[in-house]
């Protein structure tokens, strides 16, 4: 069976490259365009990888990941798509339960291979890419 990803992003052009490039893989995709709908999804599915972008209307990255953790599902890897990097935002998410960061800009391929090693296990938590 396929791991099965949301996809949170409110920037359609993005969102729509991620899953052109998971697609390779024959991954089993979902997409949400806000914060709302991706912790409505959560709520409703179970996933093995959510990637969520850190700035969305309606609930921020943060505050999804926050509301996912309290509700007890605190074994799905969230990985949190961001251009912020000071410590201070990284500090912030791993408090919020944000297991892995990958930097905005990137290339789509490298998140492939990133989500391919946290998948398999060959990446440590809080690794920023």
């Amino acid at each position: 069976m396929a791991p099965k990803i949301l996809i949170a992003d409110d920037e359609d052009v993005l969102r729509m490259l991620i899953v052109e490039t998971l697609e390779i893989e024959d991954y089993d995709l979902d997409e949400a365009q806000d914060g709302i709908e991706a912790y409505e999804k959560i709520m409703e599915n179970d996933y093995d990888l959510i990637l969520l972008d850190l700035m969305m209307p309606g609930k921020t990255g943060l505050e999804v990941c926050q509301l996912v953790r309290q509700a007890g599902k605190i074994n799905t890897p969230i990985v949190m798509l961001t251009a912020k990097t000071q410590a201070e935002d990284r500090e912030n998410a791993i408090n919020a339960g944000v297991n892995h960061f990958f930097s905005k800009p990137f290339s789509p391929m490298q998140l492939l291979t990133f989500i391919q090693d946290i998948l398999e296990g060959n990446i440590n938590e809080n690794e920023h890419r």
